[in-house]
């Protein structure tokens, strides 16, 4: 499947956005304060968050389709989810609250990238 491109300029590179974005869900669960409310979020939102990427490249590699946006809908899915536990980490630990925010905005944006992949995987002719 070709990649979408970005102003019509260079190959927009969803296999290494959403990479870099597990990177960065790697080093904010890191610096997190754990403690007895914050363990069992931390562990959810590196899950989430990790999945994008490795969902993406599945949907990347897909032998459909209809494998394709079986995928792509579970991408847009996990980055939904990892918002939830962006915001549930901000509420326990304040202090958290600005780093949250820029990641949120991240896992946002993939949720709308994905949610158009899918809508539009949709429209399609079924293979």
């Amino acid at each position: 499947m070709p990649r979408a491109r970005t102003n019509g300029k260079r190959p927009y590179d969803l296999a290494e956005r959403t990479a870099k974005f597990a990177e960065a869900i790697i080093r904010f669960a890191k610096k997190a304060p754990r403690n007895v409310v914050t363990l069992p979020l931390i562990r959810q939102l590196v899950r989430c968050g990790t999945s994008v990427g490795a969902n993406y490249r599945e949907a990347d590699d897909a032998v459909s389709r209809r494998d394709f946006r079986n995928k792509v809908g579970i991408c847009k899915k996990e980055a939904n989810e990892t918002e939830y536990w962006l915001q549930m980490i901000a509420v326990a630990e304040p202090i958290m609250k600005e780093k949250a925010r820029a990641l949120w905005q991240e896992a946002h944006e993939l949720h709308l990238i994905f949610g158009k992949s899918f809508s539009t995987a949709g429209k399609r002719k079924a293979d």
